[in-house]
């Protein structure tokens, strides 16, 4: 009789190589026997589905086709990630899921009930890293964040995976140099390890290697702002870049790239202003190569305890919820810097994928809470 799709089958045979096969070997059976058959017929198919279809059956989907190498690339890349961390000295920590402060802005926080009190979805570990940092020198977190973006774009998700960094006596420029060794040994290890996964997803391996070979080309705003202008774009000093503008600063220097130097108004209240042109922050984003956008933001932190204040007050922002924050700066502080980096475009930009639903296995979006 003929099997249906996903029988779970146990064979005996002999192996043999067979260079004609995808594997380069071929299984001549002896023996087969049926641990267990599907009691309906298998509802992904060889032909096309549309991407909701997909996604209303990612626990069957993720079986399939390019699914299963990029969830093991997937794995390859928390692991280099760890060992990198490892390597560096770093420690490894934890950040609360729930918190009462917010990181980002109060725009983009998930509410919740916490017996009778506001509490909020974390949308970055960053503060609580910049704490632990403060006792162990050089700490990381690898967890869950969550924004509440009505995006549909294929860069972003409401619950996604960051890593994040917090470093002692690191000053703005210590700082991009560890975010590019960082990329740099993640894409070696996983281009190294997952090999015959990339091959399957026609990744170009030699081409991901030539654009983590340090140093990454940095820019400062002001300039990225020139060049965008020149190549076209609609586009002013104090504006937000877009994907388009992303893409095509990643296409001009054809590898990573260091935006650097933001006007104040622009990032957010923790990040220390630059001494030699106070309008300016220590601060740097890490646009992606091939249009994959954004990977890392980062910053040297603002240590100074007035500095801060100031800083919050010219956003609005309350200092009662964040007491414990400044606490850092009233009882001894340090100059210091972190980041955070995007996993799930990462992992997209290794597997060369388009949309990063793909690369986590269950994702959350505007409108998909299911499975």
């Amino acid at each position: 009789d003929k099997l249906q799709r996903e029988t779970s089958i146990i064979v005996t045979g002999t192996l043999r190589e067979d260079k004609r096969a995808p594997s380069g070997c071929e299984l001549q059976l002896s023996t087969l026997k049926v641990v267990h058959e599907p009691t309906e017929p298998f509802p992904i198919e060889l032909t096309e589905h549309t991407p909701s279809f997909l996604m209303d059956h990612r626990h069957l989907w993720m079986r399939t086709g390019r699914q299963v190498p990029i969830l093991r690339i997937r794995d390859a890349v928390f692991r280099a990630l760890r060992d990198f961390f490892h390597e560096k000295g770093f420690v490894s920590t934890e950040a609360p899921v729930l918190t009462g402060t917010s990181v980002e802005g109060t725009t983009t926080l998930f509410e919740v009930d916490y017996f009778g009190e506001k509490a909020y979805l974390g949308q970055s570990g960053q503060l609580y890293l910049e704490a632990t940092a403060m006792a162990l020198g050089k700490v990381y977190w690898i967890g869950p964040v969550f924004r509440a973006e009505k995006s549909k774009t294929r860069k972003h998700l409401t619950e996604f995976w960051m890593a994040e960094a917090e470093m002692a006596y690191y000053d703005h420029a210590d700082n991009l140099r560890l975010q590019e060794e960082m990329i740099s040994y993640v894409v070696n290890a996983v281009t190294d390890e997952r090999k015959a996964e990339l091959a399957q997803l026609k990744r170009d391996v030699d081409l991901l290697r030539e654009e983590v070979a340090l140093p990454f080309p940095r820019i400062d705003y002001g300039d990225a702002v020139k060049l965008l202008q020149d190549a076209g774009h609609d586009v002013s000093f104090g504006d937000d870049f877009g994907a388009p503008q992303e893409a095509t600063l990643g296409e001009h220097f054809g590898k990573p790239v260091f935006i650097e130097h933001f006007p104040v108004d622009m990032k957010p209240f923790y990040m220390k202003r630059d001494t030699d042109d106070p309008s300016r922050v220590l601060a740097a984003d890490l646009i992606g190569p091939e249009g994959y956008g954004e990977l890392i933001g980062g910053s040297q932190r603002a240590d100074d305890l007035g500095e801060l204040i100031a800083q919050m007050k010219e956003k609005n922002l309350p200092l009662e919820p964040y007491e414990w924050y400044l606490d850092l700066r009233r009882y001894g502080s340090v100059p210091h810097s972190g980041f955070g980096l995007g996993v799930a475009r990462t992992i997209a930009w290794i597997c060369g994928i388009s949309h990063i639903r793909e690369t986590i296995p269950f994702a959350r979006q505007l409108n998909r809470l299911y499975p």
